[in-house]
């Protein structure tokens, strides 16, 4: 009786609790019993009130459960690293064990163009007597390569003409036949531009012959260094130091140097915008027609990319022209997204299920091309030449795998209209830095200072060219301002904002507060405990009264003998 007060009945206690609690309304259900429409009326309103709030409820907790994101938008000024940046001279190797594949080959596009556009390009556009890279040490291995591997001639170039659906008339196309392994499967990979076509048939081709060479080369003893294709680095107007830069080889984009890759240099902290404070470059940018027809473009792909990461410059690099002097604008976004229910994302990679066969950061697009490279070695038995390879596999060559052609560009359309799962496997990164580009340019130099810059280049570097302003270039790479946007995703509805809502629809309807809630739970307890009395007391009296209208037996004693007479 201390804890649970009792009511004689059910109309006591919701007379006590509509008279007494703060919910609004509750009152005119038992003030106002005399008029039976006044009571049927509030009675109506206050089941109304409470179906709308309920809806209201279930509105947002739907919403809540999509998890919904806003976008909040924030500036940040401080002193920050520079970027890393990436420059390749479009001047790929010819490297002494395929170099006389190359020459075949390039034999072959000069009979391909021949035979389509009767245009001879011997003079034009081969030169067969470039120099070649030797590597030491594979002199075995190249004698090997030179005995085992001969080019197709399965897969020439074809002139077809097919029907536009779009406008019903017929086209011509340029391309070359692919078939699977038993040849009952074939298609034809052609395209509206020859120049397309002949550049893929050739990329085709190359990166069969350059699946002779060993997965792993090293030519940092190359004679080659930064000074043939860097004339003059400076940042923040100090001269750039050997360690800022490290070497690659691309097989598409030549000789390439990252400066800045790890990051991690205080020398390369930004302190101040504008052009005098960036990375100024003067590069060598002539072709020496190694493999002409890997790339048409002469000059200096750049690309400006975070730290630690690979670059991709087949997806997002930038030409630079000959003869200009290029001024770049790099302005950073950061972006922050949430992950977990609210998106999918990765903070470093290490719970993404593909294995990346790249050793730097996590990317998006490194993902990609590890999760396609996976299915390629799975699905063709070899991987794409351009990828790095899982661990027991080996580059495709139509010499050992006659279909992977086939086999690849299907995959690779498939990739491309997002028919793999690769995209759902591989998330964006949690945290990512973006950069905002704009360029401007001028010729460089100009016809009145040509002649002392080339003598100033000559003195310091040895520039020996005699070309008319097409063999060099200027670029310059700095931040225009240090503040940097910073684009975070945060909850639409968090559990506070939920609460706060819920709380406004209830004043809203009812006008009352979390007290109020109390009380209507209190009203629940009550009922569910006089309703378990009066069920006892039902039973109770029940049994009181069974026990009441039970007969009275009298006592009988009966001796052994009188039994027996009673039974006789």
């Amino acid at each position: 009786e201390g804890l649970i007060e009792f009511y004689d009945s059910f109309k006591d206690m919701f007379e006590f609790f509509c008279k007494n609690t703060t919910i609004h309304g509750t009152i005119r259900l038992v003030c106002s019993d005399s008029n039976k429409m006044k009571t049927a009326f509030w009675t109506l309103l206050l089941l109304a009130s409470f179906g709308m709030l309920y809806w209201q409820f279930a509105l947002m907790f739907s919403q809540y459960w999509a998890y919904p994101v806003v976008l909040t938008m924030s500036m940040h000024s401080e002193p920050k690293m520079f970027p890393a940046i990436t420059i390749c001279n479009l001047d790929p190797y010819r490297f002494e064990l395929v170099s006389e594949h190359l020459v075949q080959l390039d034999r072959m596009a000069e009979e391909s163009i021949a035979f389509l556009y009767g245009i001879n390009t011997t003079a034009s556009l081969f030169h067969m007597n470039e120099k070649n890279i030797h590597m030491r040490d594979l002199s075995s291995t190249g004698n090997l390569s030179r005995s085992s591997f001969k080019l197709s001639q399965n897969f020439s170039l074809l002139r077809t003409t097919e029907l536009n659906n779009k406008t019903g008339k017929r086209q011509s196309r340029v391309g070359f036949r692919l078939c699977n392994a038993t040849g009952g499967n074939c298609f034809y990979k052609t395209y509206s531009s020859g120049m397309d076509a002949i550049l893929e048939w050739y990329r085709f081709h190359y990166m069969n012959i350059m699946s002779q060479l060993p997965v792993i080369i090293n030519i940092s003893d190359h004679e080659e260094q930064i000074e043939d294709m860097v004339y003059s680095c400076q940042y923040d107007g100090e001269p750039c130091r050997p360690s800022d830069y490290v070497h690659f080889h691309h097989p598409v984009f030549g000789s390439c140097y990252t400066f800045n890759s790890k990051g991690t240099d205080s020398f390369w902290t930004a302190t101040k915008p504008g052009i005098p404070y960036g990375l100024s470059l003067i590069l060598r940018a002539e072709q020496k027609d190694h493999i002409p027809l890997l790339s048409t473009v002469a000059g200096v792909k750049v690309m400006i990319h975070n730290h630690n990461q690979t670059p991709f410059l087949e997806h997002e690099g930038f030409d630079i022209r000959p003869g200009i002097a290029t001024t770049i604008g790099i302005q950073q976004d950061e972006v922050n997204r949430l992950g977990g229910n609210y998106g999918k994302c990765t903070t470093d990679g290490s719970d993404v299920n593909v294995k990346l066969l790249y050793n730097n950061s996590y990317t998006l697009q490194a993902c990609l091309h590890s999760c396609f490279q996976h299915i390629m070695v799975r699905k063709c038995g070899c991987g794409y030449y351009y990828y790095p390879l899982p661990p027991g596999a080996e580059y495709c060559n139509y010499n050992k795998q006659p279909a992977w052609g086939h086999c690849f560009y299907q995959l690779y359309n498939r990739l491309r209209n997002h028919h793999l799962n690769c995209f759902d496997q591989c998330p964006k990164p949690c945290r990512e830095s973006l950069y905002k580009v704009s360029a401007g340019t001028a010729k460089w130099p100009s016809a009145k200072s040509q002649d002392w810059v080339r003598q100033a280049l000559r003195h310091q570097n040895g520039y020996n060219s005699t070309s008319n302003r097409l063999d060099i270039a200027k670029v310059t790479i700095f931040y225009k301002q240090l503040y940097y946007q910073s684009v975070n995703e945060s909850p639409l509805l968090s559990d506070n904002l939920l609460l706060s809502s819920m709380g406004s629809q209830w004043s809203l309807w009812f006008g009352s507060s979390v007290l109020s809630v109390v009380e209507m739970f209190e009203l629940l307890i009550d009922t569910l405990v006089l309703s378990l009395l009066f069920c006892y007391q039902r039973v109770w009296s029940r049994k009181t009264l069974e026990v009441a209208r039970t007969p009275s037996i009298p006592n009988m004693s009966l001796t052994l003998e009188n039994y027996r007479v009673v039974q006789e």
